[in-house]
């Protein structure tokens, strides 16, 4: 893998050759794009750019010079806009990456080795950097709910996951799962058959036109889980005079306190944090999970997300630059490296 440009200043020798205020590099990889933070070690304050492409997936997985070609260039901007003489640190939270990241680990370190001399490296599953932006580096569990749903619990000696198997064998609870049900009741009130709602049928008609049409203009897209994922406010907007729509909000508020439970320690000073997109949906989903949590965990007090996977990013490359990471480390979900790993 080739670095992404080797201009005057921006290789290794370049960024090892100035003195002056260090920093670190954290970036968010994600289905809707890619955020980029550079900040300084002596608090100076952060800057950040952001892309609305996201990083190709292909059949080594996480396309790592994809990254780079979108990373390079906004890193200079921001190695430009907030004086850093060296970066030192880099951490990436990447979606996909505990299945799909074996280029990215093998790659990736070496080359912002080569471009802008960092030695340091962490890859982390987007799952971990939404549980250090929600929670910090402390025990607990964390549902992070989208399109998708995955929840992740930790008691500082391993990493828990549960779900996150993608809208045809999991995701349940999530944002196309809603979408899903949704859809399915509204099939059934124009079918005529028991458990139909006819408020999502006449919702479903209002998005997608005739029914009888909508498996044709569905199954081929590469998007269906975002299709999906955008009728579950339609079924938030129906709970409150129509029990089918309230039926699947409260089923999808169980299948998250069942992962949540499957992830959280036992025991001890624990907390949980919501986070994602689909928390946007207030009371209807909100009010039966916090019911639902409060049964299967009354040991571990709900409480808000103090910040999204990019703060996550930004928090666990302060700890790796200060040496006090406390995060444990596991092949697939947090992995630490230097450039001289690649």
């Amino acid at each position: 893998m080739s670095g992404a440009g080797d201009g005057p200043g921006t290789g290794a020798a370049g960024h090892r050759a100035r003195a002056g205020t260090t920093g670190i590099l954290a970036v968010d990889s994600g289905g809707s794009g890619l955020r980029v933070v550079v900040k300084r070690t002596d608090d100076g304050p952060p800057a950040q750019r952001e892309s609305r492409e996201p990083v190709r997936t292909g059949v080594r997985g996480i396309d790592p010079d994809h990254l780079m070609a979108q990373l390079v260039p906004m890193v200079r901007a921001l190695i430009a806009e907030t004086g850093v003489s060296a970066l030192r640190t880099a951490v990436v939270g990447a979606a996909g990456l505990a299945s799909l990241g074996d280029a990215l680990r093998a790659e990736l370190p070496g080359a912002l080795g080569r471009e802008f001399g960092i030695r340091s490296v962490a890859l982390a599953a987007d799952a971990v950097s939404a549980y250090v932006g929600a929670l910090g580096p402390r025990p607990g569990a964390v549902v992070a709910a989208g399109t998708g749903l995955i929840a992740v619990g930790t008691d500082l000696t391993r990493w828990r996951r549960a779900d996150g198997w993608g809208h045809l064998l999991g995701d349940c609870g999530s944002g196309a799962w809603i979408g899903r049900a949704g859809l399915e009741a509204a099939l059934r009130a124009f079918d005529g058959r028991p458990g139909g709602s006819p408020g999502l049928l006449a919702r479903a008609e209002e998005m997608f036109g005739p029914l009888p049409g909508l498996p044709g203009r569905l199954y081929p897209r590469p998007d269906r889980p975002a299709v999906l994922a955008s009728f579950a406010p339609q079924v938030a907007a129906c709970t409150g005079g129509d029990p089918v729509a309230a039926g699947i909000l409260r089923a999808a508020a169980r299948h998250m306190a069942e992962s949540a439970a499957a992830v959280c320690p036992p025991a001890g000073d624990v907390q949980v944090a919501l986070t994602g997109g689909l928390f946007k949906m207030g009371d209807p989903l909100l009010a039966p999970l916090t019911e639902e949590l409060s049964q299967r965990l009354p040991h571990a007090p709900v409480v808000p997300a103090a910040g999204d996977p990019l703060a996550g990013s930004v928090r666990i490359a302060d700890d790796l630059a200060a040496g006090t990471l406390t995060l444990p480390g596991d092949e697939a979900m947090l992995s630490v490296m230097t450039g001289d790993d690649g």
